[in-house]
């Protein structure tokens, strides 16, 4: 049985230190079956690797296709697809069966360095693969490129800016080309300075994007365990749920999408700016003000907002930074307030700073809802639009489903920041670890809106692994980031005219995974018989 360890925590508001039994390291047996689990894993990332050869989103002018052996892949696209079907499966299950052995509460579990190698072997992989699940990359070459040749990005699309003929417009989604950039200042800041180095090549720029993405995991992975350790957490297990989890490996690493460097730079942010806070609960005690408490506050919002001028979501993190530094304050209004008020000066001094110094301008903020134009089956209010369209057709009331996507799509729009705000509310009065209010606000503002994609759900997943650690929750996170992992194809295109290769590609990845299990069987981790007791009551810090 593990031995002790003071943890501190909350209950009903108030500080608390329990003792919580620690976990013991893997006996034999467990790092056998922790080989064979990344062994698997990898296996499944080299296999996702080779068939992005020929299932991938690659560019049009495919460097691949003329090479002997490699472009062969690019001519077999049903069995590319097939081998990267059963790459994904196999990530996937490694995933779980890794859960098993970071499960909290396990007499024995993965030690923190045993979980990042793990991280590195499925990763490194995926680095060389071909761009998957997304063409995004391809939109964040060509705005580099417009940056670069000092037009606007916020007002002209690829098409225009680039001409239609451009090699880097070439490789944009035709509903793209016409739209300008989303994203933020300080990214396409750095988009022009990868430009700057690779010009119109475009598999050196996706290397770069991609360096840039793994630079963004690297701060995910640096600030996860630290988080976890702050709100009580196992660090293992959140680094797991949150980093090794295949919906940032598929749409970090393999779709290189910035999400990677906002969540990275908002996580680093929040840990920066808790690194002199005290603990403190609703009837204090609350001890003066630390030497350097106010200087990393300072820099931890600092941090946030550079992530939120990547993209936008970041920022929300400075409101629950502002209500874990009010509670600290006092925990009353004028407190709130008082620390509102430095936090917006800040934002804004750092939204200004990153917008008028790169010569971008405030442009970014009438395009952060480009990608409202896409009617994806995935967010919930756009699919209850097209339910009650189609329900008006079938009750012979014409067709409406635009003008009901358009409602109910309002109503998301506006529920969702109510309900981030209620959270923020019961975050400040104690009913609520400010980082799990970030992580259902996250999760709120994003599912209700326009547009959801599988990487999303990141805003919400990652932060809430490094603060909740509730049983329930972390199998439903389980459950949602496994069936998200495989709800889009690798190609990042749509199967019109091609459907009939899909079935073949399951089959096949099927018997493929299938063989695997059966090769790997008695080295599959089982739920564990014995677990540690249950903590000691919690005690009050003196």
């Amino acid at each position: 049985m593990g031995k002790g360890v003071a943890v501190p925590d909350e209950v009903n508001g108030r500080p608390v230190t329990r003792v919580e039994a620690t976990s013991e390291p893997l006996d034999n047996h467990e790092r056998r079956q922790l080989d064979v689990i990344r062994r698997f894993g990898t296996v499944g990332a080299l296999l996702l690797a080779v068939g992005s050869l020929g299932a991938g989103a690659a560019p049009v002018y495919n460097p691949v296709f003329g090479l002997p052996v490699f472009g062969l892949f690019s001519r077999m696209t049903t069995v590319s697809l097939a081998i990267a079907f059963a790459g994904v499966f196999m990530i996937v299950l490694a995933w779980l069966g890794l859960g098993r052995l970071a499960m909290p509460g396990r007499a024995r579990m993965v030690s923190l360095p045993q979980m990042a190698r793990t991280l590195v072997m499925w990763t490194a992989p995926l680095v060389l693969t071909v761009p998957m699940f997304s063409k995004d990359v391809y939109s964040y070459l060509a705005q580099s490129e417009i940056a670069a040749r000092g037009l606007d990005p916020y007002t002209v699309g690829p098409a225009e800016a680039l001409g239609n003929a451009d090699v880097l417009t070439k490789n944009v989604p035709t509903m793209w080309r016409e739209t300008p950039s989303p994203y933020g200042p300080l990214f396409l800041v750095i988009g022009r300075g990868i430009t700057w180095l690779t010009g119109d090549h475009v598999v050196m720029g996706v290397a770069f994007q991609r360096l840039l993405a793994l630079f963004g995991l690297a701060m995910i992975v640096w600030a996860l365990p630290r988080l976890a350790r702050r709100f009580g957490i196992n660090p293992v297990s959140a680094l797991w749920l949150g980093a090794a989890n295949p919906l940032v490996l598929f749409h970090l690493v393999v779709g290189v999408h910035n999400e990677a460097l906002a969540i990275g730079l908002m996580l680093v942010g929040i840990e920066l700016g808790l690194r002199r806070m005290p603990r403190c609960g609703p009837r204090g005690p609350f001890p003066p003000w630390q030497p350097g408490e106010l200087l990393w506050y300072g820099i931890g919002a600092t941090v946030i907002t550079l992530g939120s001028v990547v993209k936008i979501p970041a920022a929300l993190a400075l409101g629950f930074l502002g209500v874990m530094i009010a509670r600290r304050w006092g925990g009353k209004w004028k407190h709130l307030f008082l620390t509102a008020g430095p936090l917006l000066v800040i934002f804004l001094a750092v939204v200004a700073l990153t917008s008028f110094g790169s010569g971008l301008g405030l442009g970014w903020t009438a395009t952060l809802n480009t990608a409202n134009t896409i009617k994806s089956w995935m967010a919930p209010m756009t699919a209850l639009g097209f339910g009650a369209g189609g329900l008006g057709i079938m009750l012979g009331l014409g067709n409406h489903i635009d003008a009901s996507i358009t409602v109910s799509r309002l109503v998301g729009t506006v529920l969702g920041p109510l309900l981030a705000a209620k959270l923020l509310l019961d975050s400040f009065r104690w009913r609520l670890r400010p980082m799990i209010g970030l992580g259902a606000a996250m999760g709120a503002v994003l599912v209700l809106g326009a547009t959801v994609q599988p990487w999303y759900l990141l805003w919400a997943i990652i932060p809430l692994a490094s603060a909740a650690g509730h049983t329930k929750f972390r199998i439903v996170a389980t459950a949602i980031s496994a069936g998200l992992a495989v709800a889009l194809p690798p190609t990042g295109n749509t199967f019109d005219g091609r459907t009939f290769q899909l079935p073949y590609a399951y089959a096949g990845a099927a018997v493929v995974v299938a063989i695997a299990l059966f090769v790997v069987r008695k080295h599959v981790p089982t739920p564990p018989r014995t677990r540690l007791k249950p903590a000691e009551p919690p005690v009050p810090v003196a």
